[in-house]
C-alpha cells in the first residue's frame, strides 16, 4: 500500500513539472515584453531633459570676433600756394577746385573826408583854398562843454542830540528857583530831584521825566524847571533838540 502511494506521487510530479516550467517561461517572456513595450508606447512619461541631453548634440562654440578694420592712412596732398612773398605765382599743376578769394573792402575813413579843391593834410571841415595848418576859411568848432560839477552831499543833521547836564547848564539863560515846600522843611527833608528833559529848538523845556527825588520835593521842582529857558543848540548851523539831565538841589539853608 505504501508503495502504491509513492508511485502515485511520482507519476503526478512527472506529469505536472514540464507544464509548470512552460507556463513560467511564458509568463516571464510576456512580462519582459510588457516592460520593453511600455516605454515605446508611452513616450510622454519619459524624462524629456534626460532624453534631450542624450539625443541632442551640444551647440557649436560661438565664432571668434572679426578682426579690427585696418587703420586708413589719410594722405594730405600739399596745397599749392599761389601767393608767395606777397607776389602771385603761377601754379605748377592745375588744381581740381579753384577757390575764389574775396578781399573785404576797407571802411571809408570818415574822419579825413576832404573837400574838392582842398589842400592835402588840411583840417577836416575846412573849405577849398585853405592853407596847410591854417585856420583861414575853416569852420570853427565849439569847445566841448565842461563836465558838470557834482555837489558834495550835505551831511545829514540829526533832529535830536544828547548833551550832558553840566554842559547844557552853561546855555541856561533863565533859571527859576523852586519854592521850598513848608511840609518838607518841617520834616527836615532835603536832597536832589533829577529829571530827564527835552529842550526844544527854541530852548524851552518840552518834556520832563522824573529820574529820582523825594515825593514832597517833586512838584515844587517841576514847576520851577518847566519855566527855565536855554539858548538854542545849533548843529551844522541848524537848531536841534537836546536830551539832557537837570538836577534841582533842595537844602534847608534855603
Amino acid at each position: 500500500m505504501f508503495d502504491d502511494m509513492v508511485e502515485s506521487t511520482d507519476t503526478r510530479g512527472k506529469t505536472k513539472k514540464p507544464l509548470t516550467i512552460f507556463l513560467s517561461a511564458v509568463f516571464q517572456v510576456a512580462f519582459l515584453a510588457v516592460l520593453l513595450l511600455i516605454p515605446l508606447i508611452y513616450t510622454e512619461a519619459l524624462p524629456k531633459t534626460m532624453m534631450a541631453t542624450l539625443l541632442v548634440a551640444p551647440p557649436p562654440p560661438p565664432p571668434p570676433p572679426p578682426p579690427p578694420p585696418p587703420v586708413q592712412v589719410v594722405k594730405i596732398k600739399p596745397v599749392a600756394h599761389l601767393i608767395q612773398a606777397g607776389k602771385l605765382v603761377a601754379p605748377k599743376a592745375i588744381p581740381k577746385e579753384v577757390k575764389i578769394i574775396k578781399e573785404e573792402a576797407e571802411p571809408p575813413d570818415m574822419g579825413n573826408v576832404g573837400v574838392t579843391g582842398g589842400v592835402p593834410g588840411g583840417v577836416p571841415g575846412g573849405q577849398a583854398g585853405g592853407v596847410i595848418g591854417g585856420i583861414i576859411g575853416s569852420v570853427p568848432t565849439a569847445a566841448p562843454p565842461p563836465p558838470p560839477v557834482k555837489e558834495a552831499p550835505k551831511p545829514v543833521t540829526p533832529s535830536r542830540i544828547r548833551v550832558g547836564g553840566n554842559v547844557q547848564a552853561a546855555n541856561l539863560i533863565r533859571k527859576i528857583t523852586p519854592v521850598y515846600p513848608q511840609l518838607a522843611k518841617q520834616a527836615r527833608i532835603q536832597g536832589v530831584v533829577r529829571f530827564t528833559a527835552i529842550i526844544g529848538k527854541d530852548g524851552s523845556i518840552q518834556n520832563l521825566t522824573l529820574v529820582t527825588g523825594h515825593p514832597l520835593l517833586l512838584e515844587a521842582a517841576r514847576q520851577a524847571v518847566s519855566q527855565w529857558q536855554y539858548k538854542p543848540t545849533l548843529l551844522n548851523g541848524e537848531p536841534v533838540e537836546v536830551v539832557t539831565t537837570i538836577d534841582v538841589n533842595f537844602t534847608l539853608s534855603q
